[in-house]
């Protein structure tokens, strides 16, 4: 039987923090606990905010840390083609529609509907897509387009939830309410998500499913923060005929406050942990891990 495989898969878009270190470490630690391979993947789709000084330090805090990952280490920026084949699969199946709001008129549209009733929200908190781009017909959704106008890709969420049925994965961590084992997805409750855009021919959803297909990943180990996107990556998965990998969840490293650590609240990176003196085994204890 094959060993498993796991992987690590940061943005390059900001400098690493104490929750990156926590999932890079705990990613190690069971790949070698279980005689897996451990990969590190870049997900550098988006170019205005992924710059090589960052993908740079991302190695040397890794390196830092004590750990070692199989080479050549996988550039999502490098494989637009293999996304652009799963794009192109999943249009063949009438599965996907442009759509041409600016964010501005997503939102007035949304405002103009909550004077009605509550607008649904993702389980990220951010207003579902109106979805009036689906309704469209196929010569109105192509003339902007020859326009040059610039447009969202979305997935037509009813459309591929009625294909493939109940989905669900095995979560060997657990969700934010402490979900475990058999896992049902919903993934209608993202709505009609963008899987790409007219100038990259992806988004992280699809980019996600497509690279752990391909790079033979087994177990997903992230945080809890992205329990619920799993919804759509088993859906996307479901149709393109992708292995399903198991999926272990973990907790968030909080400040103290309570908030995540995160890039756009400016976490203590770990080059500054590490000019501050802070050692490797203390970066362990602090994250929690022995």
């Amino acid at each position: 039987m094959p060993p498993p495989v796991f992987r690590f898969a940061p943005s390059p878009n900001g400098y690493l923090h104490l929750g990156h270190a926590f999932s890079a470490m705990l990613n190690s630690d069971l790949a070698r606990e279980t005689g897996g391979r451990f990969l590190l993947r870049i997900e550098d789709i988006d170019p205005t905010r992924c710059r090589s000084e960052f993908e740079d330090a991302i190695g040397d805090d890794l390196i830092w840390l004590g750990l070692c990952w199989e080479k050549p280490v996988r550039r999502q920026s490098e494989h637009f083609t293999e996304y652009r084949a799963a794009l192109e699969k999943l249009t063949a199946l009438g599965l996907v529609y442009p759509a041409f709001e600016s964010r501005a008129k997503i939102a007035r549209l949304i405002a103009e509907q909550k004077k009605q009733a509550p607008w649904p929200r993702d389980p990220d908190g951010a207003p579902l897509y109106p979805g009036t781009a689906c309704a469209l017909s196929p010569e109105e959704r192509t003339r902007p387009t020859q326009s040059g106008a610039p447009y969202a890709l979305r997935l037509d969420m009813a459309a591929a939830c009625a294909r493939v049925g109940q989905l669900n994965w095995v979560e060997r961590g657990e969700g934010p309410q402490g979900e475990t084992g058999p896992v049902a997805a919903n993934p209608a409750a993202w709505g009609d998500v963008i899987i790409a855009r007219k100038e990259t021919p992806t988004s992280y959803h699809l980019a996600v499913v497509v690279d752990d297909a391909l790079q033979g990943v087994t177990e997903v180990v992230r945080g809890q923060d992205l329990f619920w996107s799993t919804s759509v990556h088993r859906l996307l998965q479901q149709l393109l005929g992708l292995p399903q990998p198991a999926y272990r969840h973990h907790r968030l490293v909080r400040d103290a406050a309570g908030q995540k650590l995160s890039k756009s609240a400016d976490a203590t990176g770990l080059r500054e942990l590490r000019a501050a003196g802070v050692t490797p085994a203390e970066v362990r204890r602090r994250v929690g891990l022995a």
